[in-house]
């Protein structure tokens, strides 16, 4: 173990000794099972303490950054002019949940959908809603996950979104977390609880975003955790954008729980964070259907890391991802894309590409697709390159009077286009089509 490892792991002091002085004001918040499973978690993360780099989950992620600052959690009342200006050019319409620092702000949400529930956690645990008893904390392993055991123990607010059996939500629900930063350190752990019964549809966007101006001034952490149900034959399409700041680190998890002919479609958008990583775990049902798509743009000193898990426990399942790189500067980034078949699940189809295109000499990518097939009547494929533009291409375009860099944006966007132009959601893909321009733009001077 390095000295840095040990450095890691020895800083969790904080986040217990934080957890004790709240205890008794968080069994307020929720059902007495909720204590218990706070109480689990903070166990767990005890045990556990923050991944190191000998963690083959974590060899290319170090978190000593945020390993060495003790995130606070963040109070109720963040700034809320600062966050209505970083909402202003959002994708408007439809349903709007804000949280601001990991608190429900009901002055900045509009709900227009009266047949489902979407609402704030922290309002539904004091309700006793029926549906928390039965989904929350039941899919995401805050058992064995550093994160999400962090997250569980200090669950306070999010968002829930339930779709009764039958019903079709046609306006996109969209769950917006802003971090306004401060004069100190601090935490937000956002959870995010989705339930489609059967037969239900509906399209959700996540976004996160920030004011940080870098880790060494006004950092922040979010960590957050959502957990989707989806019921028999019930379709989902599920949006996460991640524009936090350069001063913000950013650590995610999405467990979903496909039931039997459950469809559901994935993108995952990165642009922001000092560091960021998400991971997109899908368990499939019989006859399921998973679509992980994901785009991550990383430029100066950032990294990404993206990891999925397809997990086809039942027959008759199809899955489908893509994820796509564009790294600059000396960004780093990390893709390890799991498929799983188990041993009854015969009759699977599965495909995992990952491509990668570098365009300095600086970045670096570590790129890992893995199978594990336990059952024989499959069909399975996956592989991962990485690459820079092309030169004959860009000789093309020059020649036919195209200038050397509108010629190299044009390649770019092309090559991040087969994402882009599968988000359905219209305002939204726009809006990412100018979101990753910015950044492209950025990231070039």
């Amino acid at each position: 173990m390095t000295m840095l490892d040990q450095a890691v792991e020895q800083k969790q002091a904080p986040y217990l000794s934080a957890f004790a002085r709240l205890e008794a004001k968080l069994a307020g918040i929720g059902p007495r099972w909720l204590h218990d499973t706070r109480r689990v978690a903070i166990d767990s993360f005890a045990e556990l303490g923050f991944p190191a780099t000998r963690n083959e989950e974590w060899k290319f992620t170090n978190v000593a950054a945020i390993a060495g600052i003790p995130f606070p959690l963040a109070s109720r009342g963040g700034d809320l002019a600062v966050a209505e200006e970083l909402i202003r050019d959002l994708p408007g319409g439809g349903n709007r949940l804000v949280f601001v620092n990991g608190y429900y702000a009901p002055e900045l949400s509009r709900q227009l959908e009266r047949r489902a529930i979407i609402g704030n956690l922290r309002e539904a645990l004091e309700e006793g809603k029926p549906e928390l008893d039965r989904h929350l904390c039941r899919y995401a392993g805050y058992r064995t996950h550093p994160f999400i055991a962090l997250n569980t123990a200090f669950l306070v607010d999010g968002a829930l979104v339930h779709v009764p059996a039958g019903t079709f939500v046609e306006s996109p629900i969209h769950l917006v977390h802003i971090s306004t930063g401060g004069p100190s350190p601090q935490a937000s752990y956002p959870r995010n609880l989705i339930v489609l019964e059967e037969g239900a549809q509906a399209s959700v966007i996540e976004t996160y975003i920030g004011r940080g101006a870098s880790v060494h001034e006004h950092p922040y952490l979010t960590n957050v955790v959502t957990e989707i149900v989806g019921g028999q034959e019930s379709v989902l399409d599920h949006y996460r954008l991640q524009m936090e700041s350069d001063g913000g680190f950013h650590i995610a998890t999405v467990q979903m729980a496909q039931g039997r002919g459950c469809a559901f479609r994935s993108h995952s958008l990165t642009f922001g964070a000092a560091l960021a990583r998400t991971e997109v775990n899908a368990v499939l049902s019989e006859g399921s259907d998973c679509t992980l798509n994901g785009l991550y743009v990383a430029g100066g000193n950032q990294h990404v890391d993206s990891r999925t898990s397809i997990d086809h426990a039942q027959p008759h399942g199809t899955s489908h991802e893509l994820y796509k790189g564009i790294l600059d500067g000396r960004s780093s980034a990390v893709f390890n894309g799991k498929i799983i078949v188990r041993k009854d699940a015969q009759k699977t189809d599965a495909k995992q590409t990952n491509k990668n295109l570098v365009l300095s000499e600086d970045s670096t990518i570590n790129t890992k697709p893995e199978l594990q097939i336990l059952a024989d009547d499959v069909r399975c494929t996956h592989g991962a390159t990485i690459g820079q533009i092309d030169n004959d291409a860009l000789f093309y375009l020059q020649s036919r009077g195209v200038g050397q860099e509108q010629a190299r944006e044009m390649l770019i966007a092309a090559f991040a286009g087969e994402i882009i132009e599968g988000i359905r959601v219209e305002p939204l893909r726009g809006y990412v089509e100018s979101t990753l321009a910015v950044r492209l733009a950025r990231n070039a001077k």
